[in-house]
């Protein structure tokens, strides 16, 4: 078997209750037809064009030839370093993927100046400009980020003496603002199929293109997915999907909170891309499943939140000796293609259990919508409510600012939490400058005592950022920015990338805000020295 499925204690439990219906319902049969019927009458238009993804192994294979053409094509020109700019579904897929394959791929779904200019200028080991070919990667065609991305090495390909149209390659939906374009402007086209939503795209060209082109063998991937299909499909109690299904979305009460561990599985990153699918999928309508990606050492394993399901991506799923170690936990263990077409079924099925619409994102566009009118208007900041050691803090909420230390803003911000919520920090920073940032996480945790998610921003607000707008009120938020000399112009726009990922993040602060969600937001004016600062505040 692709995938397997391993389940003890309470969640076993769970999901005997469970299958029964799922079964007599025809569930996964009906959605392997692709009967858009099986989420309502008001999600039925939604899903009727959204389905594509049941035959994306089928619809991709003709591109492989194709993508396999243009990658010799490219290395024989000396052309290897691989750039994909693309947000959400367009990048988080393709990172698993290379990274899996232990392929290089450079990803670029952020704003933030100092990972602009990485992404431009390269390394001595992978070359810079003259070895570059960027994937220009947006389902809309109209993502900010990617047109921004795409400005940014136009200008920079001109500035060498390069032709852009020979450096950059784009994938977007047949129609889309950016296919017109692009062909008109002599570039490179890879359309994908438009009845496939961004977060169900890993094995259509958004997840095929980027990371073929960098070498993965991508035939192989879509051979690993096709050997999982006939198993998803039928309505049956070994069908893993079903099971998944049931494992994350059922039971009375329901745990709603989704610990994501890598423990020994060779596939890298994969709890990213779950994330996203989940909690973009099923964060709405004041429910969900929240994805909390964490270590095999995180605290809330140790304080074990009655709202909280554990869930190991591990080596091997029928592993006798995890039994014991791993009571009440979903184990899984599968190659890559058959994760996704597992997942990508098991969250549409979820969806159908909670009684919303998988395929919609009603609340994402509100963070877009505020970031463009804060370009338009160009307000200057909001005055900190202090400044402490180089930190400027900022809160929705002026009593959690009452103790004048960053230490006391956090405890504040923890005693709004309600007995079934969660913190969400989000770091509007250059991660390739501080990567340790992340670890704050778990520090997080532990101190507030409740499940914590992390997102780089502005990559979760295509992400996570539904779920925390849409999904259970129950959320307070941390924010954490950096002020910086660097900066680079977006060619054509008025505003430079550090401008717009400022935008960003006062614009989702303004949405969380206007949600009822605490938020505090703490920038950093030398990130390096003042996130040891955050760490001991965290402690």
């Amino acid at each position: 078997m692709a995938f397997d499925i391993h389940l003890t204690g309470h969640v076993k439990s769970v999901v005997g209750a469970t299958l029964p219906g799922l079964i007599g319902d025809l569930v996964a049969s009906g959605l392997t037809a692709g009967d858009s019927s099986l989420w309502g009458p008001d999600a039925e238009a939604e899903a009727s064009r959204r389905l594509g993804w049941l035959e994306a192994v089928t619809v991709s294979l003709p591109l492989v030839p194709q993508i396999v053409a243009l990658r010799e094509e490219l290395t024989s020109q000396g052309l290897t370093r691989i750039v994909l700019a693309g947000m959400g579904g367009s990048s988080l897929a393709p990172e698993v993927i290379a990274q899996t394959a232990g392929v290089p791929l450079v990803i670029l779904d952020s704003t933030a100046p100092g990972q602009v200019l990485a992404a431009l200028d390269g390394d001595p080991e992978a070359g810079g400009l003259e070895r570059t070919v960027l994937v220009v990667s947006s389902k809309s065609g109209s993502t900010v980020e990617t047109d921004s991305a795409k400005r940014a090495f136009e200008a920079a390909f001109r500035d060498l003496g390069i032709d852009p149209t020979e450096r950059i390659i784009v994938v977007t939906d047949p129609g889309s603002p950016l296919d017109v374009s692009a062909r008109a402007d002599g570039y490179r086209v890879f359309n994908a199929d438009p009845n496939v939503g961004g977060r169900y795209s890993a094995l259509t060209a958004f997840g095929l293109v980027p990371a073929g082109l960098a070498g993965v063998d991508i035939e192989e991937l879509l051979a690993e997915a096709d050997a999982t299909l006939l198993e998803v499909a039928i309505d049956s109690p070994e069908n893993p999907a079903l099971v998944l299904a049931a494992a994350i979305s059922g039971g009375d009460p329901r745990r709603d909170k989704l610990a994501l561990i890598s423990d020994g599985t060779h596939i890298v990153g994969l709890p990213d891309w779950i994330e996203q699918l989940i909690a973009e999928s099923t964060g709405k309508d004041g429910t969900g499943i929240l994805p909390v990606v964490m270590l095999p050492v995180s605290p809330e394993l140790e304080t074990k939140p009655a709202d909280l399901q554990v869930l190991r991506l591990v080596d091997e799923a029928n592993e006798f000796h995890l039994f014991e170690h791993h009571q009440g936990e979903i184990l899984v263990s599968g190659s890559l293609g058959a994760q996704f077409v597992v997942w990508e079924y098991a969250t549409a099925i979820a969806g159908r259990m909670l009684g919303i619409n998988p395929f919609d994102q009603p609340d994402v566009e509100s963070a877009k919508e505020a970031t463009r009118g804060l370009l338009a208007r160009t307000p200057e900041p909001t005055a900190p409510a202090f400044t402490v050691e180089g930190v400027e803090v900022r809160v929705t909420d002026a009593a959690l600012a009452a103790s004048g230390t960053i230490a006391g803003v956090l405890d504040a911000l923890w005693a709004q939490l309600p007995a079934d919520g969660y913190v969400s920090v989000q770091a509007y920073v250059n991660r390739l400058a501080i990567p340790q940032l992340q670890g704050l996480r778990e520090l997080v945790a532990a101190d507030s005592g409740r499940p914590a998610t992390f997102g780089w921003g502005p990559r979760f607000l295509h992400s996570t950022g539904q779920y925390h707008k849409g999904g259970p009120a129950n959320g307070v938020f941390l924010q954490i920015v950096e002020r910086t000399d660097v900066d680079v112009e977006i060619p054509g726009r008025p505003f430079t990338f550090g401008q717009l990922i400022a935008a960003q993040a006062a614009g989702d602060a303004e949405v969380l805000a206007a949600h009822g969600r605490p938020v505090v937001t703490l920038t950093l004016t030398d990130p390096q020295v003042e996130v040891l600062s955050l760490f001991e505040a965290a402690q």
